[in-house]
């Protein structure tokens, strides 16, 4: 009889033990995360963003192989930006040119694309076929983001967003002038 008691004492700590254990090695845990931060490049920058075109572009990439083995294949929902600026770095003391007492002419450069991005967290990769390998699989998800920021630039182009920059100037940049400056002004693009 002591030694069932015995054996029941022995299986109750065990099972006590492995309860404790088990309840410690379920908590959370502590992460630690360690870093080295180096500052490679600082850059001024001057660029007025005045206009910003966000898209959503669906895009299917095929490369076709030989009639044994399957087509490879990638289908692509883009969802990113396009930002035109003018850079007013670019301006400079001959750039502004009197006109009297209360006008002024300033010429600002020609507007250009700040950026193209494509926003990783809102586009999708919905399908990818004919991947042997992973390999494979990583090297169509790559090529497609690169495709996705190319169309994203060109379609930002046929829909002007370099115009719509230049109108934005006119409308939001020239008012902002005239109030800080308090005189009549003129915007001209060289």
């Amino acid at each position: 009889m002591a030694k069932k008691i015995l054996y029941v004492l022995i299986l109750l700590a065990l099972i006590a033990a492995a309860g404790f254990f088990y309840k410690s090695a379920t908590k959370d845990k502590e992460v630690v995360v360690s870093e080295d931060v180096m500052v490679e490049r600082i850059t001024n920058i001057g660029k007025l963003e005045l206009v910003k075109y966000t898209m959503k572009d669906v895009i299917e990439r095929k490369e076709l192989r030989s009639f044994y083995l399957p087509d490879q294949r990638v289908l692509f929902v883009a969802v990113g930006e396009v930002t035109g600026c003018i850079d007013l770095t670019k301006v400079k003391k001959e750039d502004i040119e009197r006109h009297g007492p209360d006008s002024l002419t300033i010429y600002l450069p020609e507007p250009e694309i700040c950026y193209v991005k494509v926003d990783h967290q809102r586009s999708k990769v919905y399908d990818v076929s004919g991947a042997w390998w992973p390999g494979d699989t990583q090297n169509l998800v790559e090529g497609i983001y690169k495709i996705a920021e190319q169309r994203l630039l060109d379609n930002a182009k046929e829909m002007d967003v370099l115009g719509k920059t230049r109108e934005n100037a006119m409308t939001i940049f020239k008012p902002m002038v005239e109030n800080i400056a308090g005189q009549h002004i003129e915007i001209a693009f060289r």
